[in-house]
């Protein structure tokens, strides 16, 4: 004979709430409680038949942009590529999509918490490009079913979708060294998240691998915009700083910047300086010449992270995961490409 949510209740010692909402895959329980009561109901044979799936999808998705400074998610045409993916696969199942834009320095955290209580959220899609390992904690509290979209911490547990910065860091560096035959330097973030600590990764790894020492690699702190980036690149040209052959920059934004200030200094690219981007946003198709980077399938990762919800949703036990997505060299005039 199967058990009821009231024994299962009375057998785990955890209020029939509790249970209920677990069974139910209903937030307001911990992700740890919920897979104690999913596997407790297994094991004594709980009849799963009773729960009624609702077809049509009721209740919201929240997608939450969570800033901390203005200077990298500024720029909107990325975040907007990834809603796409993330929107076409939430409406294939009905779901409703509601947005929520957080800003660190303005926002209350606690009322973002609370619109979410007295709200029907079905799940979070937290966009984490620039979040404290903390605040991630207090939204993975809250119970909800959700997926950290462009960032990892190895202490949570939690399913994170994201670039694989090193990666694709490692492959702009290769490219870099076969081209000019010499030693890279780094167009390096003055504003520092973990995408960009993990593109100096892949960046060292590659200089390492070719018989190069790290230590020998020009480094330039430029602001993450393309006008401050330019005026820093300036006033570095302008005290006669070492300059290097080639450079890998941390995203195409500070490329596209320090390649104005080069080429108005009178610097040829890439006869004289060769550069190589990350992200491959738009205006790295028409900046003249037009800049050699990485391209970033945001669409598909948009998908996977909306999918990977999706089955939290669903799942009775859930297992996190994380999830790199792999970028691509495109290869352009800001280089020299074999």
């Amino acid at each position: 004979m199967s058990v009821t949510a009231k024994e299962l209740a009375k057998k785990l010692g955890i209020s029939a709430t509790a249970v209920s909402m677990a069974l139910n895959n209903k937030p307001g329980v911990s992700t740890e409680t919920r897979t104690k009561i999913i596997n407790a109901a297994e094991k004594y044979g709980y009849d799963f038949t009773r729960i009624k799936h609702d077809p049509n999808r009721s209740g919201s998705i929240y997608i939450i942009l969570y800033k901390t400074n203005n200077a990298i998610l500024s720029y909107t045409p990325i975040f907007d590529e990834l809603y796409d993916g993330v929107k076409s696969e939430f409406q294939k199942e009905h779901f409703t999509i509601k947005m929520v834009r957080f800003y660190e320095k303005i926002d209350i955290l606690e009322e973002c918490f609370s619109d979410l209580r007295i709200s029907n959220c079905k799940g979070i899609l937290l966009m984490g490009t620039e979040i404290r390992q903390d605040a991630c904690q207090q939204f993975l509290s809250l119970g909800y079913p959700m997926v950290l979209l462009d960032t990892y911490f190895d202490s949570l547990d939690c399913t994170s979708v994201l670039i694989n910065n090193s990666q694709g860091a490692y492959i702009a560096t290769n490219h870099l060294i076969s081209g000019t035959q010499s030693q890279p330097g780094y167009l390096q973030s003055s504003y520092s998240i973990p995408n960009f600590l993990e593109r100096q990764e892949g960046f060292f790894k590659a200089i390492k691998e070719n018989g190069m020492s790290p230590s020998r690699s020009i480094i330039h702190k430029l602001s993450p915009s393309i006008e401050a980036a330019m005026a820093d690149m300036l006033e570095i040209i302008d005290r006669n700083d070492s300059l290097a052959k080639c450079y890998f920059a941390d995203n195409d934004i500070i490329a596209i910047g320090a390649m104005k200030a080069l080429m108005l200094r009178g610097y040829r690219i890439p006869d004289d300086i060769s550069i190589i981007g990350f992200d491959n946003i738009s205006e790295s198709r028409i900046i003249e010449p037009s800049l050699t980077t990485m391209d970033v399938p945001r669409l598909y990762i948009g998908k996977t992270a909306a999918k990977l919800l999706i089955e939290q949703i669903d799942s009775k036990v859930v297992h996190t995961s994380k999830v790199e997505i792999s970028s691509r060299l495109v290869k352009r005039f800001s280089s020299l490409n074999l």
